[in-house]
C-alpha cells in the first residue's frame, strides 16, 4: 500500500532530537526526506559520546546531501532543492537560516508553494531569541517543580519535549500542506519547547487558577501526585512478593471491588467508608496498608496474571532493557529491525499509529553523511562535470569525502 505522504518532499535542516525525530515522522508516512547536513560535522548527534544512538534512533528512511551553506555553490544546489520541495524543516538557533540567507522570504521567492516549519525554544514574544533545550522547558514550564520532590526539580528522563514539540511541527505541516491545496500557496509556521511543554501542563494550569489545592512536588511516597487530586483511591506503587513493583490504579468502584475480591479483603469492599472514589482519596491511610500487605503476598507474574483477568489497570515498572524483548511489542508489530551501515541490527519502535492497513518499515538505514550527495545532484540536473566542481570547491561532498570548508 502506498504511505500516505508519498511524494511529498522534504528538506531537513536539522539536528541532535527535535528537527530529526520531526524528519522521522514524516519519513516513516512516507515522504521522501533528504537531510541538508554541513560537510565538516553533519547533524551534531554523529558525534556525541553516546555510541550514536541518538543519530540512529532519529534518522531512518532519509537521504543525506551534504551541502555548505555558507558557500554560493551550497546555497544554489539549495536553491534547486527548495524549487522542488514541499517542506523545509528547521531546529537551528533563532535566526540561523535568515543569517544564511535562506530564510523563508527567500525560499517563497524561489518556490511559493514551499512550507517553512521552524521548531525553536519559543513561539513569538519577548523570549523568541533565547537559545534553548529541552531540560529548561521542563525547568520553565512547571514540568520539572510537579515531577520532582520538595525542592528537588526533576525532568523526565527521555526528550519528551524536544519530541513533543517536533510532533506538533508536523501537526502544524500537514495543515499546511491540506491548506496549500485550497490556496496554492505554502507559509512560515513553527512550533517550540516552551509552549509545548505549557501546553501539557493544561490541567495544572486551570487547577492552579480554579481550584484550592494549587499543585506542588510529589511526596517522597507517592508514584503520582495526579492521583489524589483526580480522587483516585489506589493510584500507587505496590511491591510484590519477588521484590519487584507494581503500579496499581483502581480508578472506577469496580475496579475497587474487583481488587478487593482477587485480593481476599472484602470486609473492604463492604465498608461504606470507602464506597466512593472520593471517600477512597481522602482515606487512603485507613486502607493502602491492607492492600500493601495483600499484595505482597504474590509474585509480580501471578499477579499481573489476577489483575489482567479482572480488567483492572496495572503496569510492572519495566527498566529500558524490558522493553527490548517485551511481549506486546514484539508479538504485534510495534518494533522494526534496523541494520545499521556497519551490518548490526537495532530494534527500534515503529510510529505509535496505526493508520488504515499500513505497515511501517525501515526501508532506509540512517544515511552516512553525503551519503547520498551524488544521486541526489544527479537528480537535480547537475552534470558529472558540475558535480566535481562543487566537491573541489568545498560546497558538497559525498561520504568517503571531507572538505576543509572555512566557517
Amino acid at each position: 500500500m502506498t504511505l500516505p505522504l508519498d511524494g511529498v518532499r522534504v528538506l531537513e535542516l536539522g539536528h541532535i532530537v527535535a528537527g530529526p525525530s520531526a524528519g522521522l515522522i514524516l519519513a516513516d508516512l512516507g515522504a521522501d526526506v533528504c537531510k541538508v547536513e554541513d560537510p565538516r560535522s553533519g547533524d551534531t548527534a554523529r558525534n556525541q559520546a553516546n555510541a550514536g544512538t541518538t543519530f540512529f534512533s532519529f534518522n531512518r528512511n532519509k537521504r543525506s546531501i551534504a551541502l555548505n551553506l555558507r558557500t554560493d555553490g551550497g546555497r544554489d544546489v539549495l536553491a534547486r532543492l527548495v524549487q522542488r520541495a514541499d517542506v523545509v524543516l528547521d531546529n537551528y538557533s533563532p535566526g540561523a537560516l535568515e543569517r544564511l540567507g535562506v530564510g523563508y522570504a527567500w525560499g517563497a521567492c524561489v518556490n511559493p508553494r514551499i512550507i517553512y516549519c521552524s521548531i525553536k525554544g519559543f513561539l513569538q514574544g519577548p523570549s523568541e531569541s533565547r537559545p534553548y533545550l529541552d531540560e529548561l522547558a521542563q525547568m520553565e514550564a512547571g514540568l520539572a517543580y510537579v515531577t520532582g520532590l520538595p525542592g528537588r526539580p526533576m525532568r523526565a528522563a527521555a526528550s519528551i519535549v524536544d519530541i513533543g514539540a517536533a510532533t506538533f511541527g508536523v501537526v502544524g505541516i500537514l495543515a499546511a500542506l491540506y491548506r496549500r491545496e485550497l490556496s496554492g500557496r505554502g507559509e512560515d509556521l513553527s512550533s517550540a519547547l516552551f509552549e509545548t511543554t505549557v501546553f501539557w501542563m493544561m490541567q495544572h494550569f486551570a487547577r492552579v487558577q480554579l481550584a484550592d489545592d494549587p499543585p506542588g512536588p510529589r511526596r517522597l511516597e507517592d508514584a503520582s501526585g495526579i492521583g489524589r487530586s483526580m480522587g483516585w483511591g489506589v493510584y500507587q506503587l505496590f511491591w510484590t512478593a519477588d521484590d519487584k513493583q507494581l503500579f496499581i490504579a483502581a480508578t472506577t468502584n469496580r475496579h475497587w471491588h474487583s481488587l478487593c475480591g482477587l485480593l481476599d479483603l472484602s470486609d473492604l469492599a463492604a465498608n461504606p467508608r470507602f464506597a466512593t472514589n472520593a471517600l477512597r482519596s481522602t482515606r487512603r491511610p485507613e486502607f493502602i496498608p491492607q492492600i500493601a500487605s495483600a499484595v505482597k503476598l504474590h509474585a509480580l507474574s501471578a499477579l499481573v496474571a489476577l489483575l489482567r483477568e479482572a480488567n483492572i489497570p496495572y503496569a510492572p515498572v519495566n527498566t529500558p532493557a524490558d522493553l527490548v524483548d517485551e511481549e506486546h511489542l514484539n508479538s504485534a508489530g510495534h518494533l522494526l529491525n534496523l541494520r545499521l551501515q556497519d551490518g548490526r541490527t537495532l530494534k527500534q519502535p515503529t510510529l505509535p499509529l496505526r493508520l488504515g492497513q499500513t505497515e511501517w518499515s525501515a526501508r532506509l538505514p540512517p544515511p552516512a553523511l553525503g551519503e547520498h550527495t551524488t544521486t541526489i545532484l544527479s537528480e537535480l540536473g547537475y552534470t558529472s562535470e558540475e558535480i566535481q566542481t562543487l566537491h573541489a570547491s568545498g560546497a558538497a561532498l559525498t561520504s568517503n569525502r571531507m572538505l576543509n570548508a572555512d566557517s
